[in-house]
């Protein structure tokens, strides 16, 4: 790959989006520049009109959202497509992003994990109210996923695609809370299916710094 079509990434070392796009540029084998950035403390986002990450520069194309970084690395990396060929589980597989996205990303992580495991490991305190109001709403996503892990068109752990690479770094950072933990060993298929996904080198190689300890001996 050229200088003029070079990749950079920009992105926030603890961002469960930024950890999806690290370990799916490690699994296809794409050389990569990055630039951290804090948005939670403000710092400006260059290239995402809502100073959110992770955004993507490929030479003079600038691309931001996770799921579309995530499909467009798919279509130019050289490697096998994580996108199926199978009509099906290709539509199966952009459902599980949308229900990650829309469904998963905020009761699981920014009320559940954010406020039982990420803020008193920054000393901070958590706010109990909103990690209990996550955990109620997180069974029904869990519940809709152990599905689709049972149905076996996706999330089955032996051929992967680009919902897994959205979805595991947010159940993993879920389950660093010990309610999460429990209530995603209820849904066997998943948590089956989340077990094989913790023992890809590639994935484990990009766990970012505030699960590294953890992870690197989960």
């Amino acid at each position: 790959m050229s200088d003029a079509d070079a990749l950079t990434l920009t992105g926030f070392r603890d961002s469960v989006y930024t950890w999806s796009v690290r370990w799916a540029l490690a699994e296809m084998g794409l050389a990569h520049g990055y630039v951290e950035v804090n948005p939670f403390e403000g710092q400006a986002v260059r290239g995402h009109p809502f100073g959110l990450v992770p955004v993507l520069r490929h030479g003079d194309f600038s691309l931001y959202e996770t799921a579309a970084i995530l499909g467009y690395l798919d279509r130019v990396q050289a490697g096998p497509r994580l996108t199926p060929a199978d009509a099906r589980r290709a539509a199966r597989m952009a459902q599980v992003m949308s229900v990650t996205a829309s469904q998963v990303y905020w009761p699981l992580v920014r009320q559940v994990y954010s406020n039982g495991f990420y803020l008193p490991m920054e000393g901070q305190v958590g706010d109990a109210a909103v990690l209990r109001a996550g955990l109620a709403q997180a069974s029904v996503a869990l519940g809709a996923l152990d599905v689709v892990a049972q149905e076996g068109l996706v999330l089955r752990g032996d051929a992967l695609t680009l919902a897994d690479l959205m979805l595991a770094p947010m159940l993993i950072c879920f389950a660093r809370v010990p309610e999460g933990a429990a209530m995603l060993a209820g849904f066997e298929a998943l948590a089956a299916w989340l077990e094989r996904m913790r023992a890809r080198p590639h994935l484990r190689a990009t766990v970012p710094p505030c699960l590294r300890k953890e992870e690197s001996h989960g």
